[in-house]
């Protein structure tokens, strides 16, 4: 349907309005919460509309795979053990896209329909069928014919319109990874804007806006997670929003006075990656870029019987396996455990005094 004249004024109003209404909610949310949780949950928001504001204009004729989720516009649970670049792509065309995989546990290439949370899988490739080079990199042919492309081909399916890379590594120090893509077919330049297209994106910038906000606020009226404990979390088995396939997700929280310590106890199991990582409230990590908050499996210290025991505490108390709270009285944890050989244990949890743990 053509847009009428007051179309995108119409869109703005209702994204100036979602801003508002989201500061309304955490506002009201988080009046129980200490001033530094209040102005947390704030630059949650921020965050959100950082990362929202980052993809509001797209060109998916010669797109681009921008970085997704980095520490300014962190966005529902981002993973910093992991790099990703999204890009969308528009229906027909042809695509190369050129990476480098040197030192990363596991890397794929997944191609979607859908828009919104509501998008699954068309096409993918893997670590498992990857080919590298001698300097880790790989070449892609998206789209187009089989017998033209140069490197690996993946095919389009009618009606994909976004492709996510995602590389998982097992340490911050050799997160080396990088990727480009590149329209092959030739197409004319775009109109000088597309009214319809941008009204409609900014529209759907303010609806996911007013869902985060709604989230974001329920987390800060709310413990969302039973303290001290741990579950499967079966809402995200399957590779559901955007998520990898074949990721065994387990989610826990931790309240904690000071002096006090969160014990986590298990047996590792063989997986292509694993990792523990912490997060707010308001499901953004912790600072990773000051503090040590996620721990992968190699660097997770093990007994001779694969068994582990993570410490989280809001000091350290001179252990192995410590991760930092920031003396955040409350918040959540996740473990995640990529194409593990058999499904992972339940590990016990349990507060301890800090004085009391064994070193």
């Amino acid at each position: 349907m053509e847009e009428t004249a007051s179309g995108p004024h119409q869109a703005w109003q209702g994204f100036v309005e979602a801003l508002a209404e989201a500061g309304r909610r955490m506002e009201a949310a988080s009046g129980d919460l200490s001033p530094q949780e209040r102005a947390d949950g704030f630059r949650a928001l921020a965050r959100a509309l950082s990362n929202q504001l980052g993809r509001l204009e797209v060109d998916d004729a010669r797109p681009e795979l921008a970085p997704f989720n980095l520490w300014r516009s962190k966005f529902y649970m981002d993973n910093p053990d992991c790099l990703y670049w999204v890009a969308e792509i528009a229906g027909g065309g042809c695509y190369r896209i050129e990476g480098v995989a040197r030192h990363a546990a596991f890397t794929s290439v997944n191609v979607y329909e859908g828009q919104g949370l509501e998008a699954q899988t068309v096409a993918r490739i893997t670590s498992d069928e990857l080919v590298l080079d001698a300097r880790g990199r790989f070449t892609l042919t998206l789209g187009g014919a089989a017998g033209d492309a140069v490197g690996q081909w993946v095919p389009i399916p009618a009606g994909a319109n976004m492709v996510w890379v995602r590389q998982f590594y097992d340490d911050p120090e050799r997160m080396d990874g990088d990727c480009a893509i590149a329209r092959v077919d030739d197409v004319p330049a775009p109109p000088l804007i597309e009214a319809a297209r941008f009204t409609r994106r900014l529209k759907n910038t303010g609806v996911t806006l007013e869902r985060a906000a709604k989230v974001l606020a329920r987390s800060a009226a709310q413990e969302t997670d039973a303290a001290n404990s741990i579950r499967e979390w079966s809402e995200m088995q399957g590779g559901a929003v955007y998520t990898e396939p074949g990721i065994h997700y387990q989610r826990g929280a931790w309240r904690l006075e000071p002096g006090r310590a969160l014990v986590i106890e298990g047996r590792a199991v063989a997986a292509r990656h694993w990792s523990v990582l912490l997060y707010s409230r308001f499901l953004n990590s912790l600072d990773y870029r000051n503090r040590t908050v996620s721990l992968a499996g190699p660097r997770v210290r093990m007994d001779a019987d694969g068994r582990f025991r993570i410490v989280i505490a809001g000091e350290d108390p001179g252990v192995a396996n410590w991760l930092d709270t920031e003396g955040r009285p409350y918040g959540l944890f996740v473990i995640r455990w990529l194409q593990p050989a058999e499904t992972p244990e339940l590990p016990a949890v349990r507060v301890v005094a800090i004085a009391d743990l064994e070193r």
